[in-house]
């Protein structure tokens, strides 16, 4: 098996034509009931900073913690799955049912043209098991849903000396918007809505015809995220005369934890007490490709990869001691959960 997808990933690497959308899965051989199954493995790959943030944040070992662009997210769990892989056959174990392997690599923009694949590919998914980083060592059996809007506003322009009363000030219209839009949330329940930049106008001594705010929506629930999707669509202006234009969508739904998800926490959990190597889970605010397999319905945990922090930044590390608890959790998870079920 190893073998094999060193061997088709080199090749379609190779295909700057396929990249983004090609798919390889294992053959679908029946499961060990004899009925036809997919058991997915399913993580977002994303690049790391350019080059020159490898120089501020060189590849070393130092104090236990292993530094690197994107070692943490989530360039170490990709090879620790690939270990996983390469061990179960190694030893000839034969998982329940066929294993895929699915690489998104637009994730981190919206997942604009992975969600279709993503969505496919898990439909008939016996689980999923999703390799994003980890929160302190714990698995993520939540997160929240996420929203991404663009409000506009239309106004007219006007010299802000000479007649300013003529001009209709969309930035004016904008600034009045945001603590109406901040008033949409409730954090009780874990929906936040913030207004993330502002822009508009054009020069300092016209009255703006244009201003506009970014939105971020985050959610536990789909009602919630339709609530807030109607309050959105439905503001009215301050100013009669300004037209408001609204963008956006929602963007994940929430990755719920339903009880097929905390029973397959529990699953892991045992595994891991089994060598003494205690795991806890959490849910957290930001979003993943596993909220999509979620939604679908599928028993799914995310937050699989090794224990570190600084995602994204030049601080960004693996705990080392983590390594061999952490694969070893894995290895047992893949070879064994979905039997399990």
């Amino acid at each position: 098996m190893d073998r094999q997808i060193r061997g088709r990933v080199r090749a379609k690497c190779r295909s700057r034509a396929s990249y983004g959308r090609w798919v390889w899965r294992t053959p679908d051989n029946p499961g060990l009931s004899g009925e036809r199954q997919t058991y997915s493995v399913a993580w977002s790959y994303r690049y790391g900073p350019s080059y020159r943030f490898h120089c501020k944040n060189p590849t070393r070992i130092d104090d236990g913690k292993f530094y690197g662009c994107g070692i943490f997210d989530m360039k170490a769990n990709i090879i620790l799955m690939i270990e996983a892989l390469s061990y179960i056959s190694k030893i000839g174990v034969r998982p329940p049912c066929p294993i895929n392997i699915l690489l998104s690599c637009d994730e981190e923009v919206g997942s604009h043209t992975g969600r279709e694949i993503v969505e496919r590919e898990a439909a008939n998914a016996e689980l999923c098991l999703v390799f994003e980083p980890s929160a302190e060592g714990r698995v993520k059996t939540g997160r929240k849903g996420t929203g991404q809007y663009l409000l506009k506003a239309h106004g007219s322009p006007a010299h802000a000396g000479l007649e300013p009363e003529k001009g209709v000030n969309a930035v004016s219209e904008i600034a009045k918007q945001v603590e109406r839009i901040h008033a949409i949330a409730r954090p009780d329940i874990g929906t936040t809505v913030n207004v993330c930049t502002i822009s508009g106008g054009t020069t300092s001594n016209v009255i703006p015809a244009y201003g506009q705010c970014e939105i971020d929506v985050r959610f536990t629930t789909m009602s919630e995220a339709e609530r807030v999707d109607s309050c959105l669509r439905s503001l009215p202006p301050f100013d009669e005369r300004v037209r408001l234009e609204l963008c956006g969508a929602i963007n994940r739904p929430p990755l719920e934890r339903t009880p097929q998800v905390a029973a397959l926490f529990e699953k892991a959990k045992a595994i891991a007490q089994s060598f003494d190597y205690a795991i806890d889970e959490v849910q957290v605010g930001g979003a993943s490709d596993g909220n999509f397999v979620a939604a679908l319905g599928v028993p799914i945990i995310d937050g699989l990869g090794l224990a570190g922090t600084g995602a994204h930044m030049l601080t960004e590390h693996i705990m080392v001691g983590d390594i061999p608890d952490r694969a070893t959790l894995v290895t047992h998870l893949i070879a064994t959960a979905a039997r399990q079920r």
